[in-house]
């Protein structure tokens, strides 16, 4: 996410480039430090990278590979499933130059700081679970150790799906993120490393552990995977669907930014691997909203959209979170400040109809909210009428909505890397909710395909009504406004997701 907002933009300082979903600084009881940034070997100084997209299905043509070579392109890899090429360059003007080359239908730059992109400011850092902390915790019969301070399991009746099933291993979540810790007590039982890829330089990097994250990189992916997919086997937490396997699939590089030709490899990796769901916590750098009435943006819309629809089209049911700003994403106009994160941003006004937050906004992916410990929408989660399509625990601040005992925070427990378990707080938070859900019901309707899956997923979800007045802080003043009926509605879409229904029906 960005500097000085991210996808928690507004209400912490995280390194530019952190597009992550979460929000962590701001809430009570988590803190924000100074976190060492690991820069990428400076391979190609000066240059950008670029997706130049062309006719799927078929290899670059001779002429256009010509043209690239000609306007100083170097191709790093071809994904001609779905006709997006990522290039590295130099060139200012290479983008323009391609498209007006005959056979090439968009181009653009898929950043704006050269190779290797630089980071600064704090990494804001998730509580860690101390051990007299965990030691407290009076589990009950059947339950995991830490499981009593997961408030948001019950809340999607998560627990009572257990007593049925814990998912089947023949089921795949593919955490698209900044990386998991596979040796993690809770993860190693359950992870799928075949699926598991490093995409970060726009190809996969199959070494193996490649999809770990590095020292001092952002402990978020491995967090979603805990949430998802921590095992039931006497240890730490329970994920939602603790019979599933889990991949990690890195597609933040190590100054924290997404940019797409790595988000293009992660979906087609997916799709190529038997991936069922994708997690995808995070916005596509460098732009939060992408227009596409700029040629540049309009590339990117158009090559994640195809990374996208391939992976589904090959199964992959794709849940992403709908942010962190509390903007109304149905609104006629909303002000990004943060774009681009990798230059200098500024106050620019967009129409959210056509300026687009990718993967979150794009054709069939499944679009979350945050809800925090009493039900209602967390203070930070984005809506919108139309575009959330369901809502699930994120977290909020413990002083807004406080758990029933025996839980102490109001924010969501996952597990960290090193072995460690600890709280953050998030739309990215929700959305691995909904994709243990999501595999729930692939495991319970094996040969479901993805439209099934989201058909129930919704048709399955609690129907929650509008919150009106909202008033989270209690200052007397409204602070978003809810549109639409219980059935559906802009703060949690079709409903809170219920994980007992997608293991019953």
């Amino acid at each position: 996410m960005t500097a000085p907002h991210s996808r928690s933009r507004r209400a912490l300082a995280i390194p530019a480039g952190m597009a992550l979903a979460t929000a962590l600084a701001f809430l009570p009881n988590v803190t924000a430090t100074a976190a060492p940034q690991t820069a990428p070997a400076a391979t190609d100084a000066g240059s950008l990278s670029y997706v130049v997209n062309v006719r799927p299905g078929h290899g670059p043509s001779v002429h256009v590979k010509k043209a690239i070579a000609e306007a100083g392109g170097t191709v790093v890899t071809s994904y001609d499933q779905i006709g997006v090429i990522v290039v590295h360059s130099a060139n200012a003007d290479f983008a323009k130059t391609l498209r007006e080359v005959p056979g090439v239908q968009s181009a653009g730059a898929t950043r704006n700081a050269p190779l290797p992109a630089q980071s600064t400011g704090d990494m804001g850092t998730p509580k860690v679970l101390g051990a007299e902390e965990a030691a407290a915790v009076q589990a009950a019969d059947g339950q995991d150790p830490l499981e009593p301070l997961q408030w948001d399991l019950p809340a999607i009746k998560a627990d009572k799906a257990h007593e049925k099933t814990l998912g089947s291993d023949k089921v795949t979540v593919a955490v698209l993120d900044t990386g998991v810790d596979d040796t993690h007590p809770d993860l190693a039982p359950n992870f799928d490393r075949a699926a598991s890829v490093n995409c970060v330089a726009g190809k996969p990097d199959t070494t193996d552990g490649a999809w770990r994250p590095g020292a001092g990189e952002s402990p978020h992916g491995t967090h979603v995977a805990g949430e998802i997919a921590a095992a039931k086997n006497g240890i730490g937490m329970t994920g939602v669907a603790p019979g599933v396997k889990v991949a990690g699939i890195k597609v933040a590089n190590p100054a924290g930014y997404f940019y797409t030709e790595a988000v293009v490899c992660g979906f087609v990796w997916a799709a190529e691997h038997g991936v069922d769901v994708t997690n995808n916590s995070y916005y596509t750098d460098p732009w939060y909203f992408n227009c596409t009435d700029d040629p540049d943006q309009k590339a990117l819309v158009e090559a994640v959209t195809r990374a996208s629809r391939y992976a589904e089209r090959k199964g992959a049911v794709n849940v992403a979170a709908a942010g962190n700003e509390s903007y109304d994403l149905a609104a006629d106009s909303i002000t990004d400040p943060v774009s681009p994160n990798d230059a200098t941003p500024s106050d620019r006004v967009i129409d959210p109809s056509e300026c687009f937050d990718i993967p979150t906004q794009l054709p069939g992916v499944v679009t979350v909210s945050a809800t925090g410990a009493k039900g209602i929408k967390s203070s930070f989660s984005n809506y919108g009428l139309g575009v959330i399509d369901i809502a699930a625990p994120g977290g909020d601040s413990t002083r807004y909505q406080t758990p029933a005992p025996p839980a102490t925070s109001g924010l969501i427990l996952g597990t960290l890397p090193g072995g460690k378990w600890g709280y953050m707080a998030g739309t990215s938070m929700a959305t691995p909710h909904v994709a243990g859900v999501a595999a729930l019901i692939k495991s319970t309707h094996p040969n479901a395909s993805p439209a099934l899956v989201k058909a129930l997923l919704y048709a399955e979800a609690d129907a929650t009504a509008c919150t009106d007045p909202y008033d989270i802080d209690a200052d007397g003043k409204v602070d978003a406004v809810c549109e639409g009926s219980k059935n559906r509605n802009g703060f949690y879409g079709w409903g809170t997701a219920d994980a007992l229904d997608a293991v019953t029906w």
